[in-house]
C-alpha cells in the first residue's frame, strides 16, 4: 500500500474541494446574508489546508497512472470520509452538536436526505442552499468530479471511478474515462439547469427553484420546507419534480448514448431501463388502487401521490407530497418494497440498483433450471452480454452483504431505540440512501429524537450504502493494509 500516493491524490482533491465552499459565500453575498459567510470561508480554508498538508507526501505521474485497485478503494473511502467531516464543519457554526453535524453532512453528501432539523424557521437561505449543494456534489460523486477536472489523475481515474460507484459491468460512455466523467457531469448540470428553468416557469422564485433542483437531480430530497414538496401545494410543481426524479434514476451512460444516437431506440433496448420503468408503473398502480380502496383517496389524487412517492422512493430521492405515515398498512407495505429497489446503474440513485435485481432473478431462474436439468448449460446474460463467473460472484456477494448489513443495523437499532418500526425503516432508508422512514422518522418528521448511538449507526450505513459496500468490506481484509 503506497500511502504517499493515496495522500497525494487526496491533496489535489481537497485543495479543489475548498474552492467549492466559496459557492455558498457567493450566495450569502447575493442574498445579503453577510453573517453567513464565516462558516463557509472557514471550511474552505480548512479543506485547502488539509490539501497542502497531504501534498507533503509527493508522488509522480507514473505512480498515479499505476495505481492499484486496492489503493483506489482506500483513496475513495478516505476521500468520502474526509469530505463528510469537512462538510459537517459549517453545521457546527449553527449550533449543531458534533453528532448532529456529522449526520446532516453525511445525509447530504450521500444524497440520503434524512434530517435532524425540526424548526425550519431557525436557519437562513444560505444554510439551505448549502445543504442542497452538498447533495448535488455528492450525487454524481466527488471522485467523478475530480477525474473530470484534474488531468493528472485521468489514467488512475478509471480505477477510482469504479471504486466510487461499482457497477456489474465496467460500462463507460467514451473510450477515455476522463471524457466519460466530463460527459456525466455535463448531463448532470444540464438536467439541473433545465429543472430550474421549468420550476421558474411554474411560478417559483430563482432561489426555491435552484435549491429544489439541486436536491432533485442529485436524488437527495433535502427540502426547504418541513413538509417537503407538499408545502408548495402545486400539482404542476409535483409533476415537474417527479419527472426529473425519474430522469435522474436512469443510467446516465444510456442517456448519453440516446442523445448521441439521436434515437430513443437505445433506451427501449435496455433491459434495465424497461424493468426500471415497468417496476415504477406496476408499484404505482397497485399503490393507487390500495389508496382508493383502503384509505378512501380520490382516484386522481391517489394516482398522482402514488407515482410521486414510488418514483421518489425507487430513485432514493425521499421527497414527499403526502404523509404516508397516515396510510393504511397495505399501502405502506407496497411503498416499503420500493426501499429495496434503487434506480439504474450509473445514476445518482442509491439502493441495490435495478440491474442487480435483474441479475438476481436470472440467477435464481438458472439455479432452478439446473435442479431440473443438471447437465444443461444456462449462461446468464445482462444487456445481451454473457456474465462471467467473477461478476456473478460479486453480485451475489453484494446482495447478500447488503441484506446482512441491513439486518445487523436493524438489530442494533432495536436494542437502542426499543422500536422495531423505527429500526427496520431507519436501517433500510439509511443503507438505501432513501431518506425518510416510518414512525417518528416519517417524511414530515426528523431524526432528531433518535439516540446519538443510533445516529452514528445510520451515518455508517449511509456511507456504506453510497459507496455500495465494496470499499468498506475491503478495509476489513488485513492483507489490504500490507505494504
Amino acid at each position: 500500500m503506497r500511502y504517499n500516493l493515496i495522500f497525494y491524490i487526496l491533496s489535489m482533491a481537497f485543495k479543489h474541494i475548498g474552492i467549492l465552499f466559496l459557492i455558498p459565500v457567493a450566495v450569502a453575498i447575493l442574498l445579503q446574508e453577510n453573517k453567513e459567510i464565516l462558516p463557509f470561508i472557514s471550511t474552505a480554508l480548512i479543506s485547502i489546508l488539509i490539501g497542502f498538508i497531504f501534498s507533503i507526501n509527493n508522488a509522480n505521474k507514473k505512480d498515479i497512472d499505476n495505481i492499484k485497485k486496492t489503493e483506489s478503494l482506500i483513496t475513495v473511502l478516505f476521500a468520502w470520509l474526509l469530505f463528510s467531516l469537512i462538510c459537517s464543519i459549517p453545521y457546527l457554526f449553527y449550533g449543531f452538536s458534533f453528532t448532529d453535524a456529522c449526520f446532516e453532512a453525511v445525509s447530504g453528501v450521500t444524497t440520503t436526505g434524512g434530517s435532524i432539523i425540526q424548526n425550519y424557521d431557525l436557519y437562513s437561505k444560505t444554510f439551505y442552499f448549502y445543504r442542497s449543494l452538498t447533495q448535488w456534489i455528492g450525487g454524481m460523486g466527488i471522485i467523478v468530479l475530480f477525474i473530470a477536472v484534474l488531468p493528472k489523475i485521468s489514467v488512475a481515474g478509471r480505477q477510482m471511478f469504479y471504486a466510487e460507484a461499482p457497477a456489474p459491468t465496467e460500462d463507460k460512455a467514451t473510450p477515455r474515462i476522463r471524457y466519460t466523467a466530463s460527459w456525466l457531469w455535463g448531463l448532470y448540470l444540464t438536467f439541473t439547469v433545465l429543472e430550474i428553468i421549468a420550476l421558474k416557469f411554474l411560478g417559483l422564485d430563482l432561489y426555491n427553484a435552484t435549491v429544489i433542483s439541486l436536491s432533485t437531480v442529485a436524488t437527495g430530497g433535502l427540502s426547504l420546507l418541513s413538509n417537503s414538496i407538499l408545502g408548495y401545494n402545486s400539482a404542476a410543481i409535483s409533476i415537474c419534480v417527479m419527472f426529473f426524479m425519474y430522469l435522474a434514476g436512469i443510467n446516465y451512460i444510456l442517456i448519453y448514448r440516446t442523445i448521441k444516437n439521436r434515437s430513443f431506440a437505445s433506451l427501449f433496448k435496455s433491459e434495465e431501463f424497461k424493468v426500471y420503468t415497468g417496476l415504477i408503473i406496476i408499484l404505482s398502480t397497485f399503490l393507487a388502487i390500495s389508496l382508493c380502496l383502503n384509505s378512501n383517496y380520490e382516484f386522481k389524487t391517489a394516482l398522482l401521490n402514488s407515482f410521486f412517492e414510488i418514483i421518489s422512493t425507487v430513485t432514493t430521492t425521499g421527497f414527499a407530497i403526502d404523509n404516508y405515515i397516515n396510510w393504511d398498512a397495505a399501502s405502506k407495505a407496497i411503498l416499503f418494497l420500493a426501499f429495496f429497489t434503487g434506480g439504474c446503474a450509473t445514476s445518482t440513485s442509491g439502493g441495490i440498483k435495478i440491474i442487480r435485481w435483474v441479475f438476481t432473478v436470472k440467477y435464481l431462474k438458472r439455479e432452478l433450471n439446473k435442479i431440473l436439468h443438471p447437465k444443461g448449460v444456462y449462461p446468464i446474460k445482462l444487456e445481451n452480454n454473457i456474465v462471467n463467473n467473477d461478476i456473478i460472484t460479486q453480485m451475489i456477494a453484494f446482495v447478500a452483504f447488503y441484506f446482512a448489513i441491513f439486518a445487523l443495523g436493524t438489530f442494533l437499532i432495536i436494542l437502542i431505540e426499543k422500536n422495531s418500526i423505527i429500526a427496520i425503516s431507519a436501517s433500510a432508508t439509511a443503507i438505501g440512501n432513501v431518506g425518510p422512514g416510518y414512525g417518528e422518522i416519517g417524511p414530515m418528521d426528523s431524526f432528531a429524537s433518535l439516540n446519538s448511538i443510533t445516529k452514528w449507526i445510520l451515518i455508517f450505513l449511509m456511507l456504506i450504502g453510497r459507496l455500495e459496500i465494496i470499499p468498506f468490506l475491503a478495509i476489513l481484509n488485513k492483507d489490504l493494509w500490507k505494504n
